[in-house]
């Protein structure tokens, strides 16, 4: 069976299963997935569905119908959702395959740590133009230019992440002016004679703006130039100022998560390498004050100890050193030493 084949056959496949999983909210990126989930440890898992299975598989060869995803055209929005989700964990995801399986009902965007650059941007944009959260950190092909065309064909955008590398941190630096409300008349004698449509440009509807790294100026430029924007909000059963948080706007939390939530995480495993444990960070973790003094303690006397033992050995040769020229005979025994040397030669 050649390959044109196998592609048609993994296509009539997964048309005649059942869509009507739970994979089919990512227009719901706020009721289904909220901060405050019912989720339990305790909860038994069910098994995953047969879809599920089925882009586990199309997703471990995903590189064999990369050049060929027009086979793709036809199939719903959330399982070409997944496939991006899964093709983006393989570091797949560029211009092309962004921009053949992207949906006009997509709500969410998650382009992180790939290789799309202001092109491939802009052409899902045009498409995805009901967006209300993206994610384009550590997109080191994205620059100001595709921040700009983000904000303006995005008028519904309420959750943008950006950041986290050197290139998308000069991106985000750069772009902030972007995100400042800007005024098309200015000759009017008071605020009350403008019109709300007077008010067009800069980022009208966002509110959510994670920045793990953002810096302290550009974090005052914010805080003054657009106060409607929040920064890098926290998780409090209170939500800001009174505001729910979209479990979305929260730091460390993919936005196609819960689209794979259901597929083996051995999907996007490279052949080769290994799964990456984080351990928590200390920062993290809150620790008793006596705990953080003897851990900086501990890590200060392992970093000095190369050091200390260099320190040993050179006071112990410059003792010996002085004990010779000091004592007449170490004097002695160091002269026939040289004399007996002297003979044997």
């Amino acid at each position: 069976m050649d390959k044109g084949k196998r592609l048609e056959s993994i296509q009539k496949s997964i048309k005649n299963n059942d869509f009507n999983h739970t994979s089919k909210t990512p227009n719901k990126i706020y009721s289904n997935h909220s901060l405050h989930s019912s989720w339990s440890p305790l909860k038994k898992r069910k098994p995953p569905a047969l879809v599920s299975l089925c882009l586990g598989i199309i997703g471990k060869h995903l590189e064999d119908i990369i050049d060929d995803l027009d086979v793709l055209t036809s199939f719903p929005p959330d399982i070409k959702m997944a496939i991006a989700a899964i093709a983006r964990r393989r570091k797949l995801l560029n211009d092309d395959v962004i921009v053949a399986l992207a949906e006009s009902s997509w709500e969410i965007l998650d382009l992180s740590d790939s290789e799309v650059s202001d092109i491939g941007l802009s052409k899902v944009i045009e498409i995805c133009r009901n967006v209300r959260a993206v994610d384009i950190s550590r997109c080191s092909k994205i620059t100001s230019f595709g921040v700009s065309e983000l904000v303006k064909h995005c008028l519904c955008l309420e959750i943008l992440r950006w950041g986290g590398c050197p290139r998308s941190e000069h991106t985000a630096r750069s772009s902030i002016s972007i995100l400042k409300p800007t005024l098309n008349d200015v000759d009017g004698d008071s605020w009350e004679e403008l019109d709300a449509t007077e008010i067009v440009d800069g980022a009208q509807s966002l509110r959510w703006l994670v920045w793990p790294k953002v810096d302290k100026d550009s974090l005052e430029t914010l805080s003054t130039e657009c106060p409607r924007i929040i920064v890098n909000p926290k998780p409090s059963l209170f939500g800001h100022k009174g505001i729910d948080i979209p479990r979305h706007a929260l730091p460390g939390i993919a936005l196609d998560d819960f689209v794979v939530e259901e597929i083996d995480p051995n999907t996007w495993v490279v052949p080769g390498s290994r799964l990456k444990t984080t351990s928590p960070s200390l920062n993290s973790v809150e620790l008793p004050i006596a705990e953080r003094f003897r851990l900086a303690f501990v890590e200060r006397d392992a970093r000095l100890a190369p050091k200390r033992a260099k320190n040993a050995r050179q006071r112990q040769r410059r003792a010996e050193r002085e004990w010779v020229t000091s004592s007449t005979s170490a004097k002695s025994a160091a002269l026939a030493a040289q004399m007996s040397k002297n003979l044997h030669i």
